[in-house]
């Protein structure tokens, strides 16, 4: 088939957080340009195939960069993570060239409120590192001041993004980083932040001093949590225009296909 319109990568590693979760690192040949919060179609081509098995799934990586990371959930019915875990160092994935995406930080305000279920976080770290990156380069030096709740049935379902994201929250006075587990029954060890992400919100929103007049809301990952959180931020005033969606589907979205 014409893959003209598509670029070569290459697994580099695969980092496991369960059965079921993994990050994908992957390099190209040439730096990727786009802007933090969009998605990249990956997949497999081969000349067996009537048409590419390609997903949508989240640039977890600043721009700018031949090394790509994304967060990804295997469904075992799903057409291509099955095969996706199949891969080994060193295989091909491709990518269409246009990477796309309106779930992106809304520059119109200087505040903004970030929620994720598990691989939903992937957008809001690419935002995250793209602000240290400009910081670092001396592009700005008035930050836009976040915050990011990231929920999971456990802990580990969180991946390195927690470590990460709470080092940098620890370093950035202008990032809080709160992750929260909705079944710590399951995790004995955890002594953070307890329930579903929807139901401690309002809270951290509270005690962080996001005002709603101030800030944008962004929520991303499992429909019922968007729902639920975007009750909330509507209850709490904030503006319509200020929330943002990224819903992500069982077979049709960036983290699970």
């Amino acid at each position: 088939m014409d893959t003209s319109r598509y670029s070569r990568l290459t697994l580099t590693e695969r980092k496991d957080f369960s059965d079921d979760l993994a990050v994908f690192h992957c390099s190209s040949d040439e730096p990727v340009e786009f802007t933090p919060g969009q998605y990249a179609t990956i997949g497999l081509i081969d000349d067996e195939r009537d048409r590419p098995l390609l997903r949508p799934y989240s640039v977890v990586n600043a721009p700018g960069s031949t090394d790509l990371e994304f967060f990804i959930e295997r469904v075992d019915d799903g057409d291509l993570t099955p095969e996706l875990w199949t891969l080994s160092e060193g295989d091909d994935l491709w990518m269409r060239d246009k990477i796309v995406g309106r779930f992106v930080l809304d520059d119109t305000y200087r505040q903004h409120v970030m929620v994720a279920t598990v691989t939903g976080v992937g957008p809001y770290v690419s935002i995250v590192r793209d602000q240290i990156r400009r910081l670092n380069n001396g592009r700005i030096d008035d930050p836009h001041r976040m915050l990011v709740l990231h929920g999971g049935s456990r802990s580990w379902e969180l991946g390195t993004y927690r470590v990460e994201l709470s080092r940098l929250a620890d370093t950035y006075d202008w990032l809080n980083y709160v992750p929260t587990v909705s079944r710590p029954w399951e995790d004995p060890d955890w002594d953070g932040e307890m329930g579903r992400v929807g139901d401690v919100l309002r809270k951290h929103v509270d005690a962080h001093g996001f005002a709603p007049e101030d800030t944008a809301a962004y929520t991303c990952g499992h429909p019922q949590m968007i729902d639920k959180a975007q009750g909330m931020f509507e209850r709490a005033g904030f503006s319509e225009d200020a929330i943002h969606e990224e819903k992500y589907f069982v077979e049709r979205a960036h983290a699970s296909a």
